[in-house]
């Protein structure tokens, strides 16, 4: 395998396109006023003006920003309207339509001046729209997704769970017109609307297999105070986990799936955007549980190449190099280094129950549990003041975070929700917990692939806890500890069938 492993990058990130990740754009009907719409590629977002009388009778006047897309699709984005705007009507969002002629059957998701969020659909050609009015209003997060001939609009006020509605057993046809619309719902008044954090999912089909069936990965990194969101590499080989090197300049994940070089460490570089092999000798099936010791010079890994197959955790130089092996049992994944690097906390299978253990970094010594507890106790970390190992466990039912002293005493619940919380990670500065939660239905000992997910924030000594990434991922999204050294973002992977 060649050193520097190549992945295809999507028009997504193409500086070259003039509208991003659209075919066209233009104006639907014959507003008085002509439209326009603007990609900003250094922020990748899109900027659209519209004028038009009206979407809702048997004819539509607005501009749109739009691609041809097949099959089912799931399409996000935060909006922000420009100005005060002239009539409180104005509208913007996702627009699902099979033609661009005036009087063609749609779904759209719309958020109006006045705050109204509705879902908005016309049945058939010429007919009147139908409205699902969503309990929420000034939504800025807004979601499309159609499954077959159902539509869903999600919609959050940023920093809160989705609020939905949906219309079923609408026909709009196999190949349809998606994207980005602005009506100002008055002939003579350009409105304008900005949209960012703009995402075209391609979810995994029907029949999927997990584990078996795998689809592409994007990396992204975000910024947990103000919600800005940037894809910066993108691959039809999947890949998971990225951690963030302590001098900002790279990061580090593992390719995933099961095709040809599944399992090997990649370090990508931030300044030139390109990924290179990281030479790890026997050890090429590396799972999504890698984790670098707190001053940069250490990488420990999870490998299942030797033995049974089982996952084994080793260290090695963060440059590459011969893996040297910790743990004499199996299976065990790695999740945290003590700040001072004498110690690793991981999760161990023993007589099939899942605690959390601790063990010498240099393998010099026994492993001692942890934990002792009903439930999956998972994703240990430790803060960076050395003080605390927060963790995840179902023992009092859905999977919530906790936390311990570093010796297994004092444990407390630090989350208190609905979902199913996993794999907190400390911010270097110790203010801050980021995690990811799975949806309410998920079994609370599973993080699968391919799931809707919210990435959340709360602060470490307790407190609510706020959305800051809607993300379409789950398993391999941020198993390991992913924040930039200066606590201000994180890096993640979400996934779309490329």
């Amino acid at each position: 395998m060649s050193a520097l492993l190549s992945s295809g990058v999507s028009p997504v990130l193409s500086q070259d396109n003039p509208l991003g990740q659209f075919d066209g754009c233009g104006d639907v009907g014959s507003p008085k006023i002509a439209g326009h719409a603007r990609y900003d590629a250094a922020r990748q977002a899109y900027h659209l003006s519209g004028s038009g009388t009206n979407m809702w009778f048997g004819a539509d006047e607005f501009h749109f920003l739009w691609k041809r897309m097949k099959g089912d699709f799931i399409l996000r984005a935060r909006l922000q309207f420009m100005g005060k705007g002239v009539d409180p009507h104005r509208k913007a969002g996702w627009m699902v339509r099979p033609s661009l002629e005036p009087d063609a059957p749609y779904a759209d998701c719309a958020e109006h001046g006045d705050g109204l969020t509705s879902l908005q659909f016309r049945p058939a050609p010429g007919a009147d729209t139908g409205q699902v009015v969503l309990a929420i209003t000034n939504a800025n997060i807004l979601q499309l997704e159609r499954k077959g001939g159902t539509y869903i609009f999600s919609a959050a006020r940023e920093g809160d769970p989705f609020v939905a509605g949906q219309v079923t057993n609408l026909t709009l046809g196999e190949e349809v017109y998606v994207g980005l619309y602005v009506c100002s719902h008055n002939g003579d008044a350009v409105e304008e609307a900005r949209f960012d954090n703009v995402r075209i999912i391609r979810p995994v089909k029907q029949g999927f297999i997990p584990y078996q069936d795998y689809i592409g990965s994007q990396l992204e990194i975000l910024d947990v105070h103000r919600g800005d969101l940037q894809i910066l590499h993108v691959s039809s080989q999947p890949f998971e986990a990225p951690n963030w090197m302590p001098d900002g300049k790279a990061l580090i994940y593992n390719i995933s799936g099961r095709a040809e070089g599944w399992g090997r460490l990649m370090r990508f570089d931030l300044r030139t955007r390109t990924s290179t092999l990281i030479p790890t000798d026997f050890a090429i099936k590396n799972n999504n549980d890698h984790v670098l010791s707190f001053d940069g010079t250490m990488l420990g890994i999870s490998d299942q190449s030797a033995g049974a197959g089982e996952s084994t955790i080793y260290t090695l130089p963060v440059g590459g190099g011969t893996p040297k092996r910790i743990t004499p049992l199996t299976p065990s994944y790695l999740h945290g280094w003590s700040p001072d690097g004498r110690w690793l906390v991981y999760t161990g299978g023993r007589g099939n129950k899942y605690d959390i253990y601790r063990i010498p970094s240099d393998g010099s010594g026994p492993e001692r549990r942890l934990t002792d507890s009903p439930g999956l106790n998972d994703g240990p970390e430790y803060s960076p003041d050395d003080k605390s190992i927060y963790f995840n466990s179902s023992r009092t039912g859905k999977m919530q975070i906790w936390r311990m002293n570093p010796d297994g005493t004092g444990a407390e619940q630090v989350t208190h929700d609905e979902f199913n919380n996993w794999f907190p990670h400390l911010s270097p500065d110790g203010k801050w917990i980021a995690f990811i939660s799975f949806p309410e239905d998920i079994d609370p000992d599973d993080h699968p692939y391919y799931k809707q997910v919210y990435l959340r924030l709360m602060p470490r000594d307790g407190g609510s806890a706020r959305v800051i990434a809607y993300v379409y991922g789950g398993q391999g999204t941020m198993n390991v500890p992913s924040w930039s050294p200066d606590s201000q973002r994180i890096a993640f992977v979400s996934n779309t069938d490329l």
